[in-house]
């Protein structure tokens, strides 16, 4: 795995990638001191050590509103790809380190928030995965299928709700 920094403005960022670069494991920001907040989304779009995209932007903005000094990003899917086709047509989206990182994060944060939205059905992974998030792991809502919404597409005002293990993908009457 190949660490890569960057600072601007007092922000310290880090991005994991493989060594071929396709495959980004994991994206922090660091602003403050206070709690991390970590997001598990579905797979890397754009977003670099250097620069956001649209969606770690709002997610570092939620964080920021929340009062979390830092974020770190994970996904179910390593694999950088800005549309659910093209990560459909990889030959091994999760990527090989990536079950180890969403081990070693998951539960380290302040809070976790689950938003992988429908896509996350591909290959069972957020259905797999769900049941091993630990610590304080929280959602922005549900798909009518279960699975917890993207973090672009939900409004500010939408707080975390907590998403306890026994209630993670049940189907309800």
């Amino acid at each position: 795995m190949i660490e890569k920094r960057a600072e601007q403005d007092g922000q310290h960022s880090i991005a994991l990638y493989s060594p071929c670069g396709a495959y980004r494991y994991g994206l922090q920001r660091i602003w403050s001191d206070g709690p991390e907040l970590l997001y598990i989304m579905l797979n890397p779009s754009t977003a670099t050590e250097e620069k956001n995209d649209a969606t770690i932007e709002r997610c570092q903005r939620r964080a920021k509103l929340l009062g979390f000094g830092a974020v770190r990003i994970a996904n179910l899917f390593a694999y950088r790809a800005t549309h659910p086709k093209d990560l459909r047509q990889a030959e091994d989206p999760e990527g090989p380190e990536n079950a180890a990182l969403l081990s070693r994060w998951s539960g380290a944060a302040g809070m976790t928030i689950a938003g992988w939205g429908t896509h996350g059905a591909f290959l069972g992974q957020g259905v797999g995965i769900a049941p091993y998030l630990e610590g304080d792991v929280r959602h922005l809502g549900l798909t009518k299928e279960g699975h917890p919404r993207h973090p672009l597409y939900v409004s500010y005002s939408m707080m975390p709700q907590v998403w306890p293990k026994e209630d993670r993908y049940v189907q309800r009457p």
